[in-house]
């Protein structure tokens, strides 16, 4: 630090305060019953203020600069305008001894001997507080919340705003101690607090990226990154010692202290921010018991008393609070850290210093003394650092050094608590020199990047040098001429005396303890020193004065800037001057590359590469380091990496074709637009290894598959050199000059490849051979793609024909739907080529034209296509012709027909087809889905009819196929057994579900009764029992079967009822048991053989409890039919059988009306005309229905061919069965009465019934047979 005296003026009276403009032009002085407005420029006196009637003692500027004020002797304070003007005059009782505007709100705190008054421009009046003492000084805090104000009886009175004391501070010593000056820090940065991890190693220094200090007042317990408590950390008590005043848990180095302390080194992710409080709001103490001290807002004290052998009459702040400055009776201004640490002296003075001040935002100092001298003076900081390759050390705080690392940006700071006066620093090693001492520390590890320095040497010797150097086992210190060589344990061991002053000295590298020194000397002279040689080496000489010096990486030449500010490079081997340039202030050759270096002058960098011209770009500071692509670079008191591209003296290189060297450039650092034209100009000029390692860098695939490629071709001992270059311009687009070369060296296919692939067709055809038809044919279908590839099928169609490739042809035709071109591309082709014309008919399919492509399949003769067309197209006939022709193709046709059939719900069709094709098991299993289907949806009519078809299906099967004849059988009975009961139960189905039902009661009755019968074991899938039993128990009660109805009723009970039927059985069966006990004898039924009247509940089912013989129903009303089923006698056929009962009609007795049968292709019918005939009553049928009484087996009427022979063909039915079935006889036991069967299902109807369903359904009420539909 140094100070230059700026301008001087005296006044005639005492200088006992002053204060700047906010903005740094003005200066007021308070001298003698006036104020002295001066311009800090150049110290003229612009005005002086008259206004006071006696001495003025204190003056103050408002932080926005409109106002200031002045206190007096004479007991008043006047307000002053920025214009020079007084606004405002206010008076106390005693004299003014201190003013202070509020930083925030411009409140004005006048204090006198007695009392103190605070001011706004809002308030008309000045609110006034006693005082137990005088008040000395004042000071508001940063925020303007409070005010400190110090007294003569040696108490510090902190108040707010509003006059209220918050705090009071007692110093020791009392009146005998009065405070006279006092200042808070105005520093408004908020500060850092580091969590911290504590470190078992011995003496280390705090690393952190981002470093910041941390507020030596702030004690608070931190935790460790594993989550632990840390103690506090207590700061030394020695006196002699530097001490840490840090109480948050974080040690530094103490460098008394011989002991090992613990240091906690602390991560950037661990740092936590607190917004600034009073731990911010630090209280400078001057007093006159010759101590400085320092408090917090709370009154808590900050450290110690630092003693000051003198009076202190004013305190003042920099303006960021980073030093203090100190005058009084030692008749000079020293200037403090903010820590109260000692740095040096401003100026000395002939009589006692009452005020000084710093100019806002400046290193300006101004000073008032008794004899009325004002002394305005510059404080120059000169920068102090070291640095060696990407380690800089340099001086922070006067008091403490960073070393930073300049490629990770980590800090570290190590707090001397002394003023730092020299740094050095060399690979592990750094030197800092105090005012009594020099340490040396070193890194704890050899990694390049730590940052952990410790303690390793002390020499407790008073040192003074210009310059200080240090090596891996020695201290060298430069004294004008002389260098004195000292090892870490502070002895001599060497000294070398020069001719001329030592301009400059850089340690160059070595061996630890061997280290070489290059000197730069006043006269010109260059040496070369090594710490463990006697002898000083002379390289060369110039004629003027060095200033900087560096040498090349590999030692063999030498940069020098001399004082003309001329960059000189020599030849360390021969002396020669390889070249100079000028405007240069400082030189670095990169550490890196040979012929590299820079230099910097003038506002701008330079880098020269070699013999080449020096490239230029703007850059403020000092060239210090050349590392690679970084520059460092020293500016004011910062030190910045800046990367700088490297891209000028590569290109320089190139321009020489000297590709190796301008790798090696590039290598320190370019673009990758810069990689790739040095990939590109390696590749051009042939320099394969050069161009492989940059589009590595690139990671350009493309053309390092070009160079592997070249590379493997030159291993096959290709050595065309013109041929390599050609497939370079071909991969960088230069196509032409390819060409030529392609043509040069004799490989015109090569071009005539390129042209095509690249569809330059017109180009291409220059390099076709004479008339060489497969090259005319590949040019032809590479222009065709590349037509197709463009949008222009039409062409492509065109061009791939003349070229023969019809199937490219056929697929942009298809593609399109350009059904005439594809037909008349297939017409051309001949039958042979089956590929093209398959591919034809799929297209002729795809765009639904089947005609052309059956045309195209018959052209090929292909008949299985041709039929799956057909199916696929449903053109039914068409494949019933060719299945017919073809019979190997049944399966074909047939099978894809019946699933059509089935999927259309043309279910018969279906099966006849399915049966025609062989696929009988499909059949049954797609009927047999269906009527699942049907069931499950409560559809039991087509259940029933499903069933049926079912069956008749099963029937088929078993009279095809003998092995399943009998398991066929066995389902034939069930199906049709169960297509009755789900015909039975629709009827029944729809009484429950539906409100109005269509069946007379008598036929609901029957129905019920004959389901109910029926279901003698399981109930099939969708039958309910509950709705049987409910249809039964209503209409029984309807009709008078009460005791069937109260049957049904009770079996209800048993079973889970529907809530929508619960009310109407509950009731049922109360009312039901007010009627009688029997049920209506015109309900019971009749047995036809036996003449035996069954009940209306049968245990045995449908057949007579006497004789066994089952009943036939009538399948619409379900009535017993008069109608009794007989066998034939062994022996007889059912040919011959049919053959007697035609022979001859009975004899019969002519009455009133007579029976008639009328027989037809759908039914047989035996009709009562208007006369009647009967039977003799020696009929031999009768005879055959007497049976044996009291047997529990059922005895079949069986009859001979007599009896066959005298029954009538009108009296008998026949169920005409297919194979293997037997035929059923059935005889009409009631003349009178007219019944008719289904051919096809034969089922039997009362004819009546049967004739109005006909009509209804325009088909058989049970089997669906249409009426127009012949018999089989």
């Amino acid at each position: 630090m140094r100070a230059v005296l700026t301008w001087r003026d005296k006044a005639e009276q005492c200088i006992y305060d002053l204060a700047f403009k906010p903005d740094g032009t003005q200066l007021i002085l308070a001298a003698g019953n006036r104020l002295l407005v001066y311009d800090t420029s150049d110290g003229t006196l612009i005005q002086p203020l008259k206004g006071h009637k006696d001495t003025v003692y204190c003056v103050a500027y408002a932080k926005d600069g409109k106002r200031f004020a002045s206190g007096s002797a004479d007991k008043s304070v006047i307000i002053w305008t920025a214009k020079l003007e007084g606004i405002l005059k206010y008076t106390h009782n005693d004299s003014i001894q201190c003013v202070s505007y509020n930083p925030v709100t411009h409140q004005l705190a006048s204090c006198s001997s007695n009392d103190f008054g605070l001011w706004s421009p809002e308030q008309k009046s000045v609110s006034k507080h006693k005082s137990n003492s005088k008040i000395t000084c004042c000071s508001w805090t940063n925020d303007g919340q409070y005010i400190a104000l110090g007294m003569f009886n040696g108490i510090i009175s902190i108040r707010n705003k509003n006059g209220e004391e918050k705090v009071k501070i007692e110093r020791p010593g009392g009146a005998l101690s009065p405070i006279w000056s006092i200042c808070w820090n105005p520093s408004s940065r908020w500060e850092s607090f580091w969590m911290n991890r504590e470190n078992e190693e011995a003496e280390e220094v705090i690393v952190n990226r981002y470093f910041q200090e941390i507020p030596s007042a702030l004690k608070s317990a931190v935790y460790s990154s594993q989550g632990s408590e840390a103690e506090e950390e207590e700061p030394e008590e020695e006196e002699d010692s530097p001490r840490d005043d840090n109480s948050n848990g974080l040690k530094r180095i103490n460098q008394d202290n011989q002991e090992k302390q613990t240091c906690l080194v602390v991560p950037h992710s661990h740092c936590i921010y607190w917004e600034q409080d009073e731990h911010n709001d630090i209280l400078a103490v001057a007093d006159w018991g010759q101590k400085l001290s320092f408090y917090q807002l709370s009154g808590k004290q900050v450290g110690k008393d630092r003693l000051l052998n003198f009076d202190p009459c004013c305190i003042s702040y920099f303006t960021k609070g980073e030093y203090i400055l100190l005058g009084g009776s030692d008749k000079q201004v020293s200037l403090f850290t903010k820590d109260g640490v000692r740095l040096g002296t401003i100026g000395d003075q002939n009589s006692w210093v009452w005020t000084c001040k710093v100019k806002p935002d400046s290193n300006y100092v101004v000073i008032g003394c008794q004899d009325g001298t004002i002394s305005f003076y510059q404080l120059i900081f000169s920068t102090v650092h070291g640095l060696y390759k990407d380690r800089y050390a340099y001086r922070d705080s006067m008091t403490d050094v960073i070393v930073q690392h300049l490629i990770t940006e980590q800090k570290v700071r190590i707090k001397c608590k002394e003023l730092v006066k020299k740094i050095a620093i060399y690979k592990n090693r750094l030197a800092i020199q105090l005012p009594e001492r020099i340490l040396i520390y070193e890194l704890y590890s050899d990694d390049s990047s730590d940052m952990h320095y410790r303690v390793k040497e002390k020499i407790v010797k008073k040192f003074e040098c210009n310059l200080l150097v240090v090596c891996s086992d020695h201290i060298i210190l430069c004294q004008e001429k002389r260098l004195q060589c000292l090892s870490f344990g502070g002895v001599k061991e060497r000294e070398w005396q020069m001719e001329s002053l030592i301009r400059y000295i850089k340690v160059i590298g070595g061996p630890p303890g061997r280290e070489g020194l290059l000197v730069g000397l006043k006269n010109g002279q260059i040496l070369k020193i090594f710490v463990d040689n006697l002898f000083a080496i002379v390289l060369l000489k110039q004629a003027t004065a060095v200033r900087c010096l560096d040498m090349s990486a590999s030692r063999n030449k030498l940069a020098v800037v001399d004082e003309n500010d001329t960059c000189l490079v020599y030849d360390i081997h021969t002396k020669e001057l390889l070249f100079q340039e000028p405007n240069a202030n400082s030189v670095a050759w990169n550490t890196q590359c040979e012929d590299m270096l820079c230099f910097s002058g003038g506002g701008y960098l330079n880098i020269k590469a070699s013999n080449f011209p020096v490239h230029q770009q703007k850059l403020q500071g000092f060239v210090v380091g050349y590392n690679g692509s970084k520059i460092f670079c020293l500016h004011v008191f910062s030190m910045s990496a800046v990367e700088v591209p490297q891209s000028a003296p590569m290109y320089q290189y190139l321009d020489r074709k000297m590709y190796k060297e301008a790798y090696q450039i590039a290598c320190l650092g370019v673009t990758d637009a810069d990689w790739r034209e040095l990939a590109m100009e390696a590749l051009e000029g042939l320099e394969f290894e050069t161009a492989k390692k940059s589009f590595t860098r690139v990671q350009d695939l493309r053309y390092l598959e070009l160079i592997n490629s070249i590379e493997e071709r030159k291993k096959r001992g290709e050595t065309n050199n013109e041929l390599f270059l050609a497939d370079v311009f071909a991969y960088q687009g230069k196509f032409h000059e390819a060409a030529k070369l392609y043509k040069r060296s004799g490989h015109e296919n090569l071009a005539l490849d390129m042209y095509t692939d690249l569809r330059m067709f017109e180009y291409a055809k220059d390099f076709l051979g004479s008339g060489d038809p497969k090259e005319t044919k590949m040019l032809i279908t590479k222009q065709a793609d590349w037509a197709r590839n463009i949008n222009e099928p039409k062409a492509a169609v065109e061009m791939y024909l003349s070229a023969g490739e019809h199937i490219k042809a056929i697929e942009i035709s298809g593609d399109h739907g350009w059904v005439d071109m594809l037909i008349d591309i297939a017409r051309k082709l001949d039958k042979a080529e089956r590929v093209p014309l398959l591919l034809c008919a799929q297209y002729f399919k795809k765009l639904d034209n089947p005609g052309y492509a059956a045309e195209t399949y018959l052209k090929i003769g292909d008949l299985k296509s041709l039929v799956q067309l057909h199916v696929e197209t449903q053109r039914w006939d068409e494949a019933f012709a060719l299945g017919e022709k073809h019979p190997e193709f049944k399966d074909d046709v047939y099978v894809p027909y019946a699933q059509w059939l089935a999927e259309n719900d043309r279910f018969e069709e279906a099966q006849k087809a399915f049966h025609k094709a062989g696929r009988q098991g499909e059949a049954v299993r797609v009927l047999e889905q269906l009527t699942h289907n049907a069931v499950v949806e409560s559809r039991f009519n087509d259940a029933a009819y499903y069933y049926w078809m079912l069956s008749m299906q099963c029937l088929d099967i078993a009279q095809a196929d003998q092995s399943q004849k009998e398991e066929m059988l066995v389902k034939f009975h069930h199906f049709q057994h169960l297509a009755e009961l789900y015909h039975v139960y629709h009827s029944i189905q729809r009484y429950t579900e539906e409100p109005f039902s269509f069946h007379l009661p008598e036929t609901l009755f029957n129905i019920s009764r004959f389901l109910l019968h029926s279901l003698s074991k399981e109930t099939p899938l969708g039958i309910s029992k509950v709705n049987t039993l409910f249809t039964l128990a209503k209409q029984s009660k309807a009709l008078g079967a009460y005791k069937l109805a109260r049957h049904a009723y009770d079996k209800l009970q048993g079973l889970q009822i529907p809530a929508r039927f619960q009310k109407s059985i509950e009731l049922g069966s109360l009312t039901i048991r007010s009627k009688p006990f029997h049920d209506s004898e015109e309900l019971v039924p009749l047995c036809y053989r036996c003449s035996t009247n069954n009940p209306l509940l049968n245990n045995l089912g449908n057949v007579c409890i006497n004789c066994r013989q089952p009943f036939v129903f009538s399948a619409s009303s379900y009535e017993v039919l008069h109608l009794v089923e007989f066998y034939l006698e062994e022996g007889i056929t059912d040919e011959e059988a049919v053959a007697l009962i035609d022979l001859e009609a009975p004899r019969l007795i002519k009455k009133e009306r007579k029976w008639q049968e009328i027989t037809n292709s759908n039914s047989q019918t035996l009709r009562l005309d208007e006369t009647v005939e009967h039977i003799e009553e020696d009929d031999p049928f009768t005879a055959k229905l007497s049976f044996e009484q009291g047997g529990s087996e059922f005895v079949p009427v069986v009859v001979n061919r007599a009896v066959l022979r005298s029954m009538s063909r009108r009296d008998v039915l026949i169920k005409r069965w297919p194979k293997p079935l037997q035929w059923q006889y059935f005889r009409s036991l009631l003349p009178d009465a007219s019944i008719t069967m289904c051919p096809s299902c034969f089922q039997m109807f009362h004819s009546e019934d049967y004739e109005l369903l006909v009509l209804q359904h325009n088909c058989c009420p049970y089997c669906r047979r249409r009426i127009d539909e012949p018999n089989q």
